[in-house]
């Protein structure tokens, strides 16, 4: 059996080990991100974005609730946790602020603000792998749309103080930002998203945002999820609103040979998943074990599905059933243990192990919860820009 092989074994033997059920008040979770461990051994903490704004903390291994923060009112774009401080963790505002937050903390103060300008509502933001640098993407308010920076340095020194932008880029979209991903490993790359349908890579360490501008590649859709792969992670892949999938090498922009490394228009008419059906992708994680990018879908029921991605196509690895009872929003994958995150509709916290024997007496959820929330999707069928060099 090849490292491969045995990787999509693992991942179709996924079980539930833990449930953590909706509470008094359910909401969908939008976003999940978990700390990386202080040490070897240690715990970990997992958070999680809510449909009624509220930033929710779980233990990392138990999925016990351990408390709740709420800034001022409005959506939340996404929940990321610091690298090397396991306990501080990032959320952005609609309401024009990426707030950072001490988890081990039950104050309600933030322990730093990052302040946008006037107009801004962000929807979408990341911080950089060695935590320097916060980016959130607005929504588009008039003609402008904006990628906007702060350093993120001396959150400990100047605790609840609000920090000004160190600059935005103005000019690579023309609609609202929906994703933003810092390199996994090179603070000084970054790439963005749009409603647009643009997928730009930036090295944010150049002088301006002309010179920043790596590549500018085209999905002709509205880009929903982004991320990185390939070894070196020099590959940029983004799942799009009406369910397509592309995947390009940016090792490539060099060179002659094709950027473009697949192309799904539509990913629910390309992958057979038995009689369970593909309902929407929610997005991907590459697999560093394995060397392999794979995607997550499901179905509207609940059921989720594993998808392994090739330069041939796609191909269904497994489906996990029995967890949620509604559409799947998000998830986390744990290279650390191989585990699986999803939060979903149904507003269920689930934990997924391979060959885990559930220990929670929760029941599943049959109800699907209502939510003000709602998903725009906008395609756009721009015509290709070429890529910068």
């Amino acid at each position: 059996m090849t490292a491969v092989e045995k990787v999509e074994e693992q991942l179709a033997a996924l079980r539930i080990a833990r449930r953590c059920a909706p509470g008094q008040e359910p909401s969908y979770l939008l976003d999940i991100d978990t700390s990386a461990p202080a040490r070897p051994g240690s715990g970990r903490f997992v958070a999680v974005c809510c449909s009624d704004a509220s930033l929710r903390v779980y233990d990392g291994e138990t999925l016990r609730f351990l408390r709740e923060y709420r800034g001022r009112p409005g959506a939340l774009g996404g929940v990321r946790f610091a690298r090397a401080r396991d306990s501080v963790v990032f959320s952005a505002c609609g309401q024009g602020a990426v707030r950072c937050w001490d988890v081990r903390s039950a104050s309600q103060k933030p322990v730093q603000v990052f302040s946008g300008y006037p107009s801004n509502v962000f929807i979408s933001f990341d911080v950089s792998c060695s935590d320097l640098i916060v980016c959130a993407g607005t929504e588009k308010v008039e003609k402008d749309t904006f990628l906007v920076f702060w350093d993120a340095r001396g959150l400990t020194d100047c605790a609840g103080a609000a920090k000004e932008p160190l600059g935005v880029y103005s000019e690579s979209h023309n609609d609202d930002i929906t994703k933003i991903r810092f390199h996994p490993t090179q603070p000084n790359l970054v790439v963005s998203g749009s409603t647009d349908g643009l997928v730009n890579v930036f090295d944010i360490n150049e002088d301006n945002e002309d010179d920043a501008l790596i590549a500018t590649c085209n999905s002709d859709s509205s880009v929903s999820s982004l991320g990185w792969s390939g070894g070196d992670y020099k590959q940029v892949y983004c799942v799009t609103h009406d369910e397509g999938f592309c995947w390009w090498d940016t090792a490539q922009l060099d060179t002659e040979e094709p950027l473009t490394l697949l192309r799904v228009l539509d990913v629910r008419e390309s992958v057979c998943a038995e009689s369970h059906g593909l309902h929407y992708l929610v997005g991907g994680f590459y697999h560093e074990k394995a060397g392999k990018l794979f995607l997550i879908g499901g179905t509207s029921t609940g059921d989720i599905h594993l998808l392994s991605c090739s330069t041939d196509g796609l191909s269904l690895v497994g489906t996990l059933c029995g967890g949620h009872s509604a559409t799947v929003r998000s998830f986390c994958w744990s290279p650390t243990d191989e585990s699986l995150l999803t939060g979903g509709e149904d507003a269920q916290l689930l934990l997924w192990k391979p060959g885990a024997v559930e220990r929670s007496l929760t029941k599943k959820a049959s109800l699907k919860i209502s939510s003000s929330v709602q998903k725009r999707v906008r395609v756009h069928n721009t015509s290709l820009k070429s890529r910068k060099k």
